[in-house]
């Protein structure tokens, strides 16, 4: 289990358009960092130890997995990214942006690459006065004092202005959702998805015990005489599954990802089952349906037949080899109909037929900043 740190960190911009620079690296900080709990307000310092344009800062407060030496290498970046340019000089200067590492959770630290606390935190007003607007309470590790008790203390006399603008803080996704339920059709990588969010999130992933139905290999073989055994199984386990593991939420994660919704078990029936069969199946899953926690985000993940079918036969399950593109079709299309008319769900669907979210992390990441916004 990963653990989550507590950081804080100070941002500063004295070019071009200062609040515009300071927004752009919280979220770039959001995307790459950690979930961003607190802002303070932005003041407006003289430049520190040189003469130059007026400094806009703030202090934030970021929930991190990150160990310190690798939130250094992820704040440089940012830095480089948003056009900040280092020079060898010592000097102070101008700059775009300026990400300093304060304090992370109580730690002591001094390495060739990391010193935390920051070693002039305490000298500077421009940062311990956001500081403690957002940690007044928080320790200083070397200190042994509340935050609020070494700003008392600070020599620095130069002016500070808090300005009227705000900015804003990116929603981490923990804090929209507790569950969010994943689907698609056979092969769309629902289950890869749901396992790498619940590795990115430290959260509960829920996954369908789809190799422990006995009857589905048999509904390969013979799929008129075991559809009816293997759909009223998998209602079953998908109904009990999903009751036991979501009428408790783990205290140290309160987030829940599934690979599947029990309204598969609707999809795939309609597709497998006779009339007279269905209409069975229907009246014992109308039953089931209305106990069921419905998810805060319903995603459908589409992959086009022909990627579906390469990721059938690239996972080599024997059973699923025979598997024709118009099944296939007939699956989606239950799910799309599900879609139109299931209005109480929030829905996203997601075109993962050019991505490959399991290897290259921006194709994960242009999945994820669609799950936030929506």
């Amino acid at each position: 289990m990963k653990i989550q740190r507590i950081t804080y960190l100070s941002l500063g911009s004295n070019q071009g358009e200062k609040l515009k620079n300071l927004q752009n690296a919280i979220y770039e900080i959001a995307d790459s960092v950690g979930a961003i709990r607190k802002i303070s307000s932005v003041y407006k310092t003289s430049s520190w130890g040189y003469q130059g344009e007026d400094f806009y800062n703030i202090c934030i407060e970021v929930s991190t997995y990150l160990q310190p030496e690798n939130l250094l290498k992820k704040t440089l970046t940012i830095e480089n990214k948003l056009g900040r340019e280092r020079t060898n000089s010592k000097e102070y200067s101008d700059r775009i942006i300026d990400i300093d590492i304060l304090l992370f959770d109580d730690e002591i630290i001094f390495s060739k690459r990391v010193t935390i606390p920051h070693s002039r935190m305490l000298e500077r007003n421009f940062v311990l006065i956001p500081l403690v607007e957002i940690a007044k309470n928080t320790i200083h590790p070397i200190q042994k004092k509340q935050l609020y008790h070494c700003l008392e203390n600070c020599i620095d006399n130069s002016e500070i202005e808090k300005i009227s603008a705000e900015l804003k803080r990116p929603i981490p996704l923990t804090e929209k959702y507790n569950y969010i339920a994943i689907e698609g059709n056979i092969g769309a990588g629902k289950t890869s998805l749901a396992n790498i969010m619940s590795d990115e999130f430290n959260a509960r992933v829920v996954l369908e015990r789809f190799a422990d139905n006995p009857f589905l290999p048999k509904f390969y073989e013979d799929q008129e005489r075991f559809a009816f055994p293997l759909e009223m199984s998998f209602l079953a386990d998908r109904y009990k599954q999903l009751s036991d593991d979501l009428a408790q939420f783990d205290l140290f994660k309160n987030l829940i990802v599934s690979d599947y919704y029990i309204f598969k078990s609707l999809i795939f029936a309609q597709v497998t089952l006779q009339k007279e069969e269905y209409a069975l199946y229907r009246k014992m899953f109308d039953i089931m349906y209305k106990e069921i926690t419905k998810p805060d985000l319903y995603i459908y993940l589409y992959q086009n037949t022909d990627r579906l079918l390469e990721n059938i036969k690239k996972r080599g399950r024997d059973y699923e080899q025979n598997i024709e593109a118009s099944y296939l079709q007939k699956i989606h299309d239950g799910y799309i109909n599900f879609i139109k008319t299931e209005k109480n769900l929030n829905t996203l669907i997601i075109d993962v037929s050019e991505l490959d979210f399991v290897k290259n992390e921006e194709d994960y990441k242009q999945i994820l900043n669609k799950i936030n916004i929506c």
